[in-house]
């Protein structure tokens, strides 16, 4: 399946879970993230750092989010991913989107062995903005 393909069916999916999302308003996983909200998905902060960003609940880890999560959307160093990728697997969730230079092809391997949609070293406010 062509990545255009693999975007497509992402984009189609509404619940996003966004690991390393910053409270920062210079920061891509803030301005992405508000991006995505605005253009109608549902935004799930995840930093065990914060409790609270921009009014929207914020969760330590995947595991502890009560909803089903349709995608991760990356925003961590490269080597913290299969972690991450591990995590996602675990609570079922359907795609996984890596950032701008956020890459692993280990846990992009092991992500579609588990039958998840993988994008690598992109981003998402970019190509929503290009198919859109």
């Amino acid at each position: 399946m062509k990545n255009v393909e693999i975007i497509t069916k992402i984009f189609r999916m509404k619940t996003i879970a966004v690991v390393g999302f910053s409270s920062k308003k210079h920061r891509p996983s803030y301005f992405v993230s508000l991006y995505m909200k605005q253009n109608g998905y549902n935004i799930i902060p995840v930093n065990p750092n914060h409790k609270i960003i921009d009014d929207m609940k914020c969760y330590p880890d995947l595991q502890s989010i009560k909803v089903t999560i349709d995608i991760v959307n990356i925003f961590r160093r490269s080597e913290y991913v299969p972690e991450i990728v591990e995590s996602a697997i675990s609570i079922k969730a359907k795609a996984i989107w890596m950032q701008d230079d956020v890459i692993n092809e280990n846990a992009e391997k092991i992500a579609k062995e588990a039958g998840l949609l993988v994008i690598m070293n992109d981003c998402m406010l970019r190509r929503h903005q290009f198919i859109n």
